[in-house]
């Protein structure tokens, strides 16, 4: 059997099985591209030889562990990064194993490395007052006003992730009673979500405005026609949320086009959808995902409970135990 190449393998791990099998976006892509560019060649340095001349037989486990120890100590990057470049290299490792099964042993040992456990992220989001005072203080003149008031609120309507919003292309959109909106998520999946009125009346206006009849042409276009980009939208998103504090950058650095896909997650919540709805609202392969929402809405909840709660009356009779007791808190703090 003829084994196979580094050069045959990295060349169908991309072609093939990314892209092809796997059915990943350019933006996924690109991320294992960039995970794999710093992996081989800090193996290229390590055997001191050049990338071309690397064999398979070159991709040891003590390298993959040197490899996870050198993104911390020489390029300082953090544990979440760490911990992305470790799940590509499970994948690609996962790959090589099947194409090469002389390598099985190192791919089994690899596959065995665990993440490091980190702080659960703060899931941030808006209150509806900052939202109602974003969009009533975005600007009423300019060459962009109507399409950043369409794509703040198309934001806010569908909770789509900003590459969705970015691909969104006219065809994708029906306007006519009941609107809704057509999404391609992660791994080339498709899911329908539906508009306000409010957002189509705009989405109407801002393509009328253009006169735009082309059904493949982006929603939210530059200035000179083309789709904005991931990071276009990212920069839109931040001008416009210092307006709610002026002078304050960190408000305007925090609320980003994600921060506007959890607003959506927990205002719905907070209105008595059914969580089923919302993951597929949002495109969520895992229900888990969604259920973080539902422990932030229960938890603000019961901190409104608290204010509310009226005081104990104190009586003359033996005090009833109480999970509220302090000295129970304490020991419980102290396990």
């Amino acid at each position: 059997m003829r084994t196979s190449t580094l050069g045959s393998l990295v060349h169908g791990f991309f072609l093939d099985y990314l892209a092809g099998q796997k059915g990943l976006r350019s933006a996924s892509i690109r991320s294992y591209r960039d995970t794999m560019r710093l992996f081989l060649g800090f193996v290229a340095a390590d055997a001191r030889r050049s990338i071309g001349q690397l064999q398979t037989e070159d991709l040891t486990f003590e390298r993959v562990l040197g490899f996870l120890q050198h993104l911390e100590d020489a390029r300082h990057n953090r544990v979440p990064t760490r911990n992305q470049r470790l799940a590509a290299l499970h994948t690609w490792f996962e790959y090589v194993g099947r194409q090469a099964p002389e390598m099985l042993h190192v791919c089994e040992r690899v596959a065995r490395i665990p993440t490091k456990r980190t702080p659960t992220p703060e899931t941030r989001f808006m209150d509806r007052g900052e939202i109602a005072t974003l969009l009533a203080k975005l600007p009423s003149h300019g060459r962009h006003t109507l399409r950043d008031h369409a794509l703040l609120l198309f934001l806010y309507n569908t909770g789509a992730r900003v590459q969705e919003a970015a691909d969104i292309r006219v065809e994708h959109l029906s306007l006519a009673e009941p609107a809704h909106v057509r999404l391609r998520g992660k791994g080339e999946k498709w899911r329908t979500c539906p508009l306000w009125d409010e957002t189509a009346r705009i989405l109407r206006r801002l393509l009328d405005q253009r006169g735009e009849s082309d059904p493949r042409a982006p929603v939210f276009a530059s200035g000179k026609g083309l789709a904005l980009t991931r990071f276009g939208i990212y920069k839109r998103v931040r001008l416009h949320a210092a307006r709610i504090e002026p002078g304050s950058s960190t408000r305007s650095r925090r609320i980003t086009p994600h921060v506007f896909r959890h607003t959506t997650a927990v205002h719905l919540l907070e209105s008595g959808v059914e969580v089923n709805v919302i993951r597929g609202w949002l495109g969520h392969v895992s229900i888990d995902t969604t259920n973080r929402y539902a422990e932030i809405t229960a938890r603000m909840k019961e901190e409104a409970l608290k204010v509310c709660e009226p005081p104990v009356a104190q009586t003359n009779g033996p005090r009833q135990p109480s999970w509220r007791d302090e000295a129970l808190l304490s020991w419980l703090a102290s396990l």
